[in-house]
């Protein structure tokens, strides 16, 4: 077998690990949109919840959980934070920790395997370093990758989060001094957000559903904020902790919050402002001062050529 079969085959390995991981993750996903539907649109429609990874993703899936509940009882307390960032990236299934932590198992056992076999074409003479940058690049995605995959979708939800919260604060404010309490106010915010904001929506929903279910309103807002995982919703929910126990009005804690929250947003879109120059000049010094400096030079250098000719 050559060094270029070698190649594709744990090319395809790689591929197939992050499927199989990651088909896990969005079936989870695809799981919990489902019920949700279910249970916000239609609570009478019947759901199929049961054999669904072994219907769709097959003997590899089944695989991968099994590798993840392994990595699950040798480190108990690294699935909580595992969950916890899951959540925050906008995965809510209960196995989507199990199968994640199997995914990574799953890429650093292959990128392993690949390393040994690598090996002694990395010690042959005349192979030139191909094979060892193929090792270093299998161990890097395996170790980095999917890390590096779910903190750039934390990122980007969180960034969605912190936009959306001022909006949340003004409607929380106009429904609290329209006479709706605060429980009664999340609810209508909810409606009027979903299309603007639908994953801060989802979010607002189970802070509904804990409310519901008897979770005291500070538990209910702390949890919420831990799954945003912002300072403005720490900041929120530490607020409402402190008007509840001091006794201060509700609404008017909630306007002197909402304007701080209105300057913030305004200071970062300064900030944003501010950091485009800085960020333009390298575009500009590597592709348009190039073009500038030759449509000015040209047509000196064509009439000198013409001229010493």
């Amino acid at each position: 077998m050559d060094l270029q079969t070698l190649i594709l085959w744990f090319g395809l390995a790689m591929v197939g690990v992050g499927v199989a991981g990651g088909g896990a993750l969005v079936f989870g996903e695809l799981r919990v949109r489902a019920l949700r539907k279910a249970r916000f649109q239609d609570p009478a429609s019947p759901i199929d919840t049961g054999r669904g990874e072994v219907r769709i993703l097959g003997q590899v899936t089944a695989s991968v959980r099994r590798l993840g509940q392994q990595a699950a009882v040798r480190d108990p307390s690294k699935v909580s934070d595992v969950r916890m960032r899951l959540v925050r990236a906008g995965f809510f299934g209960r196995e989507a920790a199990i199968y994640y932590l199997g995914a990574r198992a799953a890429a650093l056992a292959a990128a392993t395997l690949g390393t040994i076999v690598l090996l002694p074409f990395a010690l042959k003479p005349g192979q030139g370093m191909a094979p060892v940058l193929l090792a270093a690049t299998l161990a890097l995605i395996a170790l980095l990758g999917p890390d590096q995959v779910l903190s750039a979708r934390q990122k980007d939800r969180e960034r969605e989060y912190a936009d959306g919260f001022p909006d949340l604060l003004d409607l929380l404010v106009a429904s609290v001094e329209a006479g709706l309490s605060l429980d009664a106010a999340v609810g209508r915010v909810t409606e009027e957000l979903v299309r603007r904001y639908p994953r801060l929506t989802i979010h607002l929903r189970m802070l509904t559903l804990e409310l519901r279910a008897g979770k005291s309103r500070k538990e209910a807002w702390t949890a919420f904020a831990d799954r945003l995982g912002i300072d403005d919703a720490r900041s929120f929910a530490t607020m409402l902790r402190q008007a509840e126990d001091m006794g201060t009005s509700l609404g008017e804690t909630l306007s002197v919050f909402s304007q701080d929250m209105r300057q913030k947003r305004m200071l970062r879109a300064e900030e944003k402002a501010l950091a485009l120059p800085v960020k333009l000049t390298v575009p500009l010094i590597l592709f348009i001062f190039p073009c500038l400096l030759g449509v000015l030079l040209l047509p000196a250098v064509f009439r000198l050529t013409q001229v010493f000719n």
